[in-house]
């Protein structure tokens, strides 16, 4: 087994971690009662997220997503669903202002526990043209937050 800081041995695991939530997505599918309702879609490369939140006072009580599109796409929103079910909207904030510090290059943000496994996206940070498909469901979960406080 290759030693744990082997930076190949870390990329693999981080791939391995979003095809994983690729192939077996959490939190796929619609929510009954949902309180937001947001789609989000990259015209450039045909991405889509659905997402559906579900409120309990300020706590997100349910998160599910639909949608189609790349392996970072679809497993952000598997990661961010995951990530936030649970949370008060202020901490859910905090986590999107978060990922977006790792999608800018932060090795803070690489590092911080409280992204879960959203952190194996870290590497999209070199790929500039592969940002908007991980921010997607991020930039959904926002204006979700937004129009549930309306």
């Amino acid at each position: 087994m290759p030693h744990p800081h082997d930076a190949s041995a870390v990329t693999a695991l981080y791939q391995e971690l979003i095809l994983d939530h690729y192939r077996r997505p959490r939190n796929k599918g619609t929510l009954a009662n949902a309180d937001a309702h947001v789609v989000r879609k990259n015209p450039l490369c045909g991405d889509e997220i659905e997402l559906e939140l579900r409120f309990d006072g300020d706590r997100i009580a349910e998160a599910k997503f639909g949608g189609r599109g790349c392996s970072i796409s679809q497993a952000s929103a598997s990661m961010m669903t995951e990530l936030v079910r649970g949370k008060p909207a202020v901490e859910a904030r905090a986590l999107i202002r978060r990922f977006a510090e790792l999608l800018r290059g932060s090795p803070d943000a690489a590092a911080d526990e409280r992204l879960g496994d959203a952190r194996a996206l870290r590497g999209v940070a070199r790929l500039p043209v592969r940002v908007p498909c991980a921010a997607m469901a991020w930039t959904a979960l926002e204006e979700g937050l937004k129009a549930a406080e309306s």
